[in-house]
């Protein structure tokens, strides 16, 4: 039987199309020294700024980072944000072990999705954040099915990083369902709640345990309880048609349901936790890969579950790296379930 740094290994030989919403996450670092006299907010003093890919990006970013090739398809404005976000994603094309394709599209009438925080002694202050979460018109979804249409032959997994903000909309999401379908690919999504609905025939859907309740109106969303999170699982995966439904729950690991096989825990192994940003995209994208290397639901789950541990030790937007990856799941147990 192939161990999990086989499937680690063979990453490399992997290339995954992401296709979805683009987001620019804008960092001001400062200090908190006194209240405002204008209103009782803090006021802080800026001490440096910086950018990272969040959403669609980040999954990108994360499969260049475990090894893997990337191609991203996705929409910008035509603004400031729009022209950083692109150095961020070419940066990830020319480290030395990464290689990317980027299919954009470019809109002057929507902004760049951009999530500006404002942190200080590594705690959040606000976050603002200037989007528009309105369907992309039909001009715009022409455009960008072209992309996807081009770079999808590529492919040997197809990732859908939905965070509402207007790319995932219906006919894309019949459109790769339908190539994927002939070419014999996997689709996997990481979803939100209001548009669960389009995301029938997927190969497999990964939420969060909040929006997995929501999503079927199992109450209480926050529950830890088992038979509940099994009701969720369950409902989602007879509904919208997907082989497996992954569910993940932070410090209380991921539940995993497939067809015809009894649903089963994965365990997180037990880390520091600093920000927990980003990590659902850490998820998909070692699913994507593991899926492409031939492994089964349950080892890329196992796997998924290694790079989240490893990325929400981290502050901030982040990556996993291969050797990370590898050196995490020298120490773990598959047996690890109940």
């Amino acid at each position: 039987m192939p161990t999990l740094a086989t499937f680690v290994e063979q990453f490399r030989s992997a290339e995954v199309l992401v296709i979805g919403d683009l987001i620019l996450d804008d960092y001001i670092w400062g200090n908190v020294e006194r209240i405002s006299p204008e209103a009782p907010v803090p006021v802080v003093s800026v001490t440096s700024r910086s950018q990272a890919l969040g959403g669609a990006g980040n999954v990108f970013h994360n499969i260049i980072t475990l090894g893997g090739k990337a191609r991203v398809c996705g929409v910008v404005g035509e603004d400031e944000a729009a022209q950083r976000l692109r150095d961020e994603l070419e940066a990830c094309c020319v480290t030395e072990h990464g290689k990317g394709t980027l299919g954009l599209c470019s809109d002057y009438e929507r902004p760049t999705t951009q999530k500006t925080r404002i942190i200080s002694h590594n705690q959040q202050v606000v976050r603002v954040d200037t989007e528009h979460t309105h369907d992309l018109n039909a001009d715009l979804e022409a455009r960008l099915l072209e992309q996807i249409t081009k770079n999808i032959i590529h492919a040997s997994c197809i990732v859908i990083s939905d965070y509402a903000k207007g790319v995932v909309t219906l006919p894309i999401m019949q459109a790769v369902v339908n190539m994927a379908t002939k070419q014999k690919i996997s689709v996997i999504v990481d979803p939100k709640v209001e548009h669960f609905s389009r995301y029938y025939g997927v190969t497999m859907l990964t939420p969060n345990q909040q929006e997995a309740m929501l999503a079927t109106g199992v109450w209480p969303s926050s529950t830890t309880n088992p038979e509940l999170i099994e009701q969720a699982g369950r409902t989602i995966q007879n509904q919208q048609h997907c082989d497996a439904v992954l569910i993940t729950q932070g410090e209380h690991g991921m539940s995993l349901f497939e067809i015809a096989q009894e649903t089963r825990h994965i365990r997180t192994t037990a880390r520091p936790v600093f920000d927990v940003t980003g990590a659902g995209d850490t998820v998909i994208a070692t699913l994507a890969l593991a899926l492409s290397a031939g492994a089964s639901f349950y080892d890329a789950a196992v796997l998924a579950t290694q790079a989240a541990g490893i990325v929400v030790g981290k502050l901030g937007t982040s990556t996993v790296l291969l050797g990370e990856l590898l050196e995490s799941i020298m120490t773990y147990d598959r047996g690890t379930t109940k």
